[in-house]
């Protein structure tokens, strides 16, 4: 006996055809094939549910293209999706050096820059004072 998994939306007694995952460490919303097993943490979507879907401002959603064929890649592919979305994020091994300081974190294409240390300037009133002997 096949139990039919259904939307996991409230109300909704479609079958599920997509699953949702969600990557919060990108801000990430990933939707593809039904997954062959349910995750705790995944949403199962109704067609018009997944069609439907929205991110929350400053998301990005990608949609995976449904497998109609049956004879595609495995169960897998969706946290394959996610874990590949998680390695392009992180920052390089080593900071490379950006203008006027060291990237220290990458997230797309915002940078996060620290200052390299600067020497301490003498305060400009020290400039015309001349310095005694001790």
């Amino acid at each position: 006996m096949s139990v039919v998994r259904r939307c996991s939306r409230t109300a909704c007694r479609q079958p599920a055809v997509f699953t949702l995952t969600y990557v919060y460490a990108d801000s990430t919303a990933v939707l593809g094939p039904l997954a062959a097993y349910v995750e705790p943490h995944c949403y199962d979507l109704c067609a018009m549910h997944a069609e439907r879907l929205t991110a929350p401002r400053g998301w990005e959603v990608v949609r995976l293209p449904a497998d109609n064929t049956g004879g595609g890649p495995g169960s897998d592919d969706l946290e394959a999706l996610a874990n590949a979305v998680r390695e392009a994020a992180r920052p390089p091994k080593g900071a490379e050096p950006v203008g006027q300081g060291v990237e220290t974190h990458r997230r797309g294409h915002l940078r996060m820059v620290k200052s390299e240390t600067a020497r301490p300037e003498r305060d400009h009133r020290d400039q015309h004072r001349p310095q005694r002997d001790a």
